[in-house]
């Protein structure tokens, strides 16, 4: 089932997201909904806040996106397309202090897309679909796009990475985003 995608302005992306305690077919069934969601609306990563639920979890894919990546698991390099799709439950990241300023989009922002900063690798601790620990190390467009889904998951969003001059620049496109028009539509 396609869930709908929270718009910008919505209380929930802001909420953060409590701990997922009970690993069971409901979260299982809520997962694959994520997926489904995101693969529709061709997005790279879905955090439970995008679909209206303030939960410590994410789904990420990012094969279709054919983007430059590694991960690492148990000090071992493994084939990024085969560990994915990504559910990531109760993540915690361990970033570098090294950044790289990358363009980024959001389904929750549909036609937007800004400049940001994140860590060039990350370090997650998280639990899969069985309360399972998860634990390896990414890089590249897959280290991104978890900063991107787990920052959703505290309520934080992509745009606080902007500077006030930066973020009046938009102002315009926010207020379309919240009344849920087309990108290009005058507001």
């Amino acid at each position: 089932m396609i869930l709908p995608i929270a718009l910008y302005g919505n209380p929930v992306l802001r909420q953060a997201g409590a701990p997922v305690r009970r690993f069971d077919p409901n979260l299982r069934k809520f997962a694959e909904e994520m997926r489904e969601t995101m693969v529709a609306h061709h997005g790279v990563g879905l955090a439970a806040q995008q679909v209206g639920k303030a939960l410590l979890f994410a789904v990420v894919d990012i094969t279709a996106a054919k983007a430059a990546s590694t991960m690492v698991v148990g000090g071992m390099p493994v084939p990024v397309e085969e560990q994915m799709p990504l559910f990531l439950a109760n993540p915690v990241l361990s970033l570098t202090k090294s950044k790289e300023i990358g363009n980024e989009g959001c389904l929750s922002f549909p036609g937007l897309r800004i400049d940001v900063p994140r860590s060039r690798r990350v370090s997650v601790r998280a639990q899969d679909l069985h309360g399972k620990p998860l634990v390896f190390e990414a890089s590249g467009f897959l280290a991104v796009v978890i900063q991107h889904e787990v920052d959703h998951l505290y309520g934080r969003l992509f745009i606080d990475y902007l500077k006030p001059a930066q973020r009046k620049e938009i102002k315009e496109e926010l207020i379309r985003i919240q009344k849920g028009l087309p990108a290009g539509t005058p507001d």
